[in-house]
């Protein structure tokens, strides 16, 4: 039996390139790897390089004021009504706001990913018999969602190649989703559903729910209940919270 082990060589690890090649064609190798060590230095690089990329085409192509122009003609009348009133200084203040964050988005998607981690590693662990760590889980989610890079990469394609500036809209910015072709007569809550139905968000559970089943040993249906059953809450709270503002603007 010894020598039946030796003379099977083991799995030659993976480098990042590897990796972050291979979560597109061949997931199933950058989660095995990841059971070896938990690393995630290449897409942490990519994200980085592109969020830069992504904030310095906006400002160039589109400006910050004009992105807070169009987000607001996506709110109902009531709400748009609303913004127009506030004051230039906290009309300013709100530009600023949504350039630092653009420019800070790969923090941002550092700690969201962190948070996302957690929830899963609880829940697979402590719910479903599962025996990942942390550590395993977070690299996972950071591979996983390198899928939603592809979109920001079209987004500073489209921008380069000419897209009208009031079109743009940042947390819209490609049509890879159904709310995306919905018109702002639509009810609001409606189309902020339906940007889930997003083709990058819907791989990116899939590649999760395969990660998640090789790292924690579980079934890839009970990966597939831990994964789609947050992403639902996580859809509903965020639908209610984007409604929230336009009940309460109405209100007033």
């Amino acid at each position: 039996m010894n020598d039946l082990a030796q003379a099977i060589p083991a799995s030659e690890p993976l480098t990042e390139t590897q990796r972050v090649l291979n979560v597109f064609v061949a997931p199933g190798k950058t989660f095995d790897d990841i059971r070896r060590k938990a690393t995630f230095w290449g897409p942490l690089l990519i994200l980085l390089v592109l969020s830069v990329a992504y904030s310095f085409t906006i400002q160039q192509k589109v400006g910050w004021e004009q992105v807070f122009q169009n987000s607001i003609r996506q709110l109902p009348l009531a709400a748009q009504n609303a913004a127009a009133s506030q004051s230039e200084t906290m009309k300013t203040a709100q530009v600023k706001i949504a350039e630092i964050a653009t420019y800070a988005s790969s923090l941002l998607g550092l700690l969201f990913t962190a948070i996302i981690a957690l929830v899963l590693w609880v829940t697979v662990n402590f719910g479903f018999g599962g025996k990942a760590k942390y550590g395993q889980v977070f690299a996972v989610s950071f591979y996983s969602w390198m899928v939603a890079d592809i979109k920001f990469l079209l987004a500073i394609i489209a921008l380069l190649a000419g897209l009208a500036p009031e079109s743009f809209l940042l947390n819209n910015p490609v049509g890879s989703n159904i709310g995306y072709y919905l018109s702002t007569d639509t009810p609001l809550w409606i189309r902020s559903l339906c940007m889930h139905i997003d083709v990058f968000e819907i791989w990116g559970l899939v590649l999760t729910t395969i990660g998640i089943s090789i790292i924690a040993k579980v079934s890839r249906g009970k990966a597939a209940a831990v994964v789609f059953g947050w992403w639902i809450v996580w859809i509903l709270v965020k639908t209610a919270l984007t409604v929230l503002p336009a009940l309460v603007a109405v209100k007033h």
